[in-house]
């Protein structure tokens, strides 16, 4: 395993057809992969138009079994261009259980793990609790030839105990493949904080556990009915320190490259040892409920 490596974080604009989706995101792979990318991610959902923002019954015609033919493209392009490649599908399990899920394929396309969403949202515009069930694989390490990550998903990225779960797990590289925007009639007024609160929790995830964070959004005006969101792009990584090292905007389709040392993850915890002091015999209250006053 490599102490350096280089990823790639694939922003992309999600049309209503499959197909050109697929297309789209084989060929922003192959330009990541031409310009050095070693671990490539795509966003959240991204064969198709953001489907939760209503509850239609018709949508889960959209699942799929794992392995699919999705599955089977992808990890084919990865065997062709010896990547490591973070995928995020709608999964089939069985009749009546659906999962939020994101593969990784090795460089030699074998599909060498699978994380299942473990928080779902239930907000205006992000139904998903009527889609997906919570994930029932725990946090994962893959230990890859170019490092040792793990993958999130979207709500995740707002829990401190499944970065933290995650990194004990021995991750030092963590992807959220993501879907998130702003409600048109709330932009205006609450648009800048919202941004800003989605990459401060990302900062902070890096910095109390000494990781490198990936975030990969979509970006353009998705509506269904009555129902708009304007997803806000802006992917980004943050290195253990908490300092944004490479980000897109929030406007257009793009390819993020960015070199990441390893050595960073054992620098950093070794002037900044939060992993160190836990105080894990005081922390059984956190498998409790708030108590009523």
């Amino acid at each position: 395993m490599t102490k350096k490596t280089k990823i790639g974080l694939i922003q992309l604009k999600i049309s209503n057809n499959k197909d050109f989706n697929l297309k789209n995101s084989i060929k922003k792979i192959r330009e990541a992969k031409k310009k050095g990318a070693k671990i490539i991610c795509v966003p959240e959902l991204f064969l198709s138009n953001y489907f939760c923002k209503t509850e239609n019954h018709s949508n889960f015609k959209l699942a799929e079994k794992i392995p699919s033919e999705t599955s089977k493209i992808f990890c084919e392009l990865a065997r062709e261009l010896k990547i490591i490649l973070i995928i995020s599908l709608f999964e089939k399990k069985i009749s009546g259980m659906y999962h939020n899920t994101n593969l990784t394929i090795n460089e030699k396309g074998k599909i060498v793990s699978k994380y299942r969403k473990m928080h779902i949202p239930d907000d205006p515009g992000y139904y998903e609790k009527f889609y997906f069930t919570p994930g029932d694989l725990g946090f994962k390490k893959v230990k890859t030839k170019f490092g040792n990550i793990g993958s999130l998903i979207c709500w995740d990225q707002w829990f401190p105990e499944a970065a933290r779960l995650t990194t004990l797990k021995g991750a030092e590289l963590i992807f959220y493949p993501t879907a998130i925007g702003w409600h048109p009639n709330e932009k205006k007024r609450y648009g800048k904080s919202q941004l800003e609160s989605w990459i401060t929790i990302q900062k902070s995830h890096a910095i109390a556990n000494g990781i490198f964070v990936a975030a990969i959004n979509r970006v353009g005006v998705e509506k269904k009915g009555k129902r708009k969101i304007e997803f806000w792009g802006n992917s980004f990584v943050v290195d253990p320190s908490g300092n944004i090292v490479s980000k897109l905007n929030s406007k257009n389709e793009g390819i993020l490259i960015c070199d990441i040392d390893f050595r960073k993850v054992e620098n950093v915890r070794q002037h900044w040892p939060f992993l160190r002091d836990r105080r894990i015999d005081a922390y059984r209250g956190l498998m409790n409920n708030p108590k009523d006053e």
